[in-house]
């Protein structure tokens, strides 16, 4: 299928995730435009270099420049594509539900738009949203602002993205499977289309309405929690318990088919923009609706309970006042977001309590300290963290930290105590020079 043959997509929103879904489609055989009322961000794509930190992306723009382009006009934006994918924020409201409100600001920008342009169009819904809003004040805020009714001529989707910061490009390129919520079969067949021609290899594509798909975007990330939450649990139990390692458990867990080992690792809670939301957003429709999301709510409680059992941890090794060097300050590695991570949880919490808090992260540092303040010391170095440090902890998995010289860690014939949340450093490497605390362990 060449190029001129594939249908021409819009990316509105050109965020962590729009601008990576614009430039994995452009290199994708597709032509792209982008649209975003962020002139900073739209003169960036223009440019050939995004603002967004994430592996490949901006490879991918440079290569790809001769199809791909942004613009601050919807006219524009939807006169030259096909399909346009929505990925705009969603933000949570003190409910716990998803906002919509930046969603119904593009379906009334694209469908006053959509009044300029004659022939089929599909709106894709790529942003996470509450089950039952793509058929209802979406669908009705798009109608009334195009003057067409979804159907013959207009075409609506709900495809949200399974992917991860740190990794968005490979996992658009390869997901396990693609989720189509749709109005009709013809907005489905053209969305399947462009997935089958994005994707490197072809993919499962679930099909299915509107509600469905909502409520399945949810529970996926809702069901990965659970597991993460379980594992952590195992790894609590296994600390008080003489002999136990989390690790063989979870291994022999993980071999069983009808659990698998994907996220079934004890060591730290998770954190991020999806995974803490999407919890409680699910937990919130339950309670609405009446039913019981007891699952959801222990997943979230045994969430939070982690940085209170790292702190305790920590208060069991050192008093307060101690040198503490905390290695990891991103959600996740490869990755400047903070956002809900248990690294800056545990910072602030130690320095609270009278810590003195040494901090380092590859890529997140200055998005952590503008959170944490003076509570904590920024570290000039790796090194100088490590040296300077009376107690360690290495909190976020980042491969760089597996370059810790033990000989930083030398402290005139004392053993350094390093509390290894990840299992990033190798016992074998420190044993004369720390002692290494893996969670899970026996070690409470």
């Amino acid at each position: 299928m060449t190029s001129t043959s594939l249908p021409r997509v819009s990316v509105v929103g050109l965020g962590k995730l729009g601008a990576p879904l614009a430039a994995v489609l452009a290199s994708r055989g597709f032509t792209v435009i982008g649209l975003d009322v962020n002139k900073t961000l739209v003169d960036a794509m223009n440019a050939g270099k995004m603002p967004i930190v994430e592996p490949q992306l901006n490879e991918l723009i440079a290569a790809n420049k001769a199809r791909l382009s942004a613009t601050l006009d919807a006219n524009e934006a939807i006169e030259k594509s096909d399909a346009s994918f929505v990925i705009v924020p969603t933000p949570s409201d003190s409910t716990g539900f998803f906002s919509n409100r930046f969603v119904l600001q593009a379906m009334e920008t694209l469908g006053k738009a959509l009044r300029n342009k004659k022939g089929y169009h599909v709106v894709v819904i790529t942003s996470t949203v509450m089950p039952g809003t793509t058929g209802s004040e979406i669908k009705a805020a798009l109608e009334a602002a195009s003057g067409r009714k979804v159907g013959a001529d207009l075409g609506l989707c709900y495809n949200p993205e399974f992917i991860a910061l740190g990794s968005v490009v490979r996992d658009m390129l390869y997901p396990d499977s693609i989720l189509i919520g749709e109005s009709d079969t013809k907005a489905g067949d053209m969305l399947q289309t462009i997935y089958l021609q994005m994707c490197e290899k072809k993919p499962p594509v679930q099909r299915m309405n509107f509600v469905n798909a909502e409520l399945t975007k949810i529970s996926v990330n809702t069901y990965v929690t659970t597991k993460i939450s379980y594992a952590n649990m195992l790894a609590d139990l296994c600390d008080r318990l003489p002999g136990a390692d989390v690790d063989v458990v979870t291994r022999a867990l993980g071999a069983d088919s009808r659990i698998g080992a994907k996220y079934l690792q004890g060591a730290m809670g998770y954190g991020g923009p999806c995974f803490p939301r999407d919890n409680v957003a699910f937990a919130a429709l339950a309670r609405k609706i009446g039913a019981r999301a007891d699952v959801a709510e222990a997943t979230d409680r045994i969430n939070n309970h982690q940085v209170e059992r790292v702190t305790g941890l920590v208060a069991k090794l050192a008093k307060a006042g101690t040198r503490i060097a905390l290695l990891g300050l991103s959600y996740k590695p490869h990755t400047p977001v903070v956002e809900e991570s248990h690294s800056v949880k545990i910072a602030t919490k130690l320095a609270d309590t009278g810590y003195v808090v040494t901090v380092h992260d590859p890529l997140a540092q200055d998005a952590a300290i503008a959170v944490l303040g003076d509570k904590v010391v920024e570290a000039s170095s790796l090194d100088s963290a490590v040296r300077g440090c009376d107690l360690l902890i290495v909190a976020t998995g980042w491969p760089e930290y597996k370059a810790i010289d033990p000989a930083w860690c030398k402290r005139n014939g004392q053993h350094l105590t390093i509390l290894d949340l990840w299992r990033t450093l190798p016992a074998d490497k420190f044993s004369d020079v720390a002692d290494l605390i893996y969670l899970g362990s026996g070690q409470s």
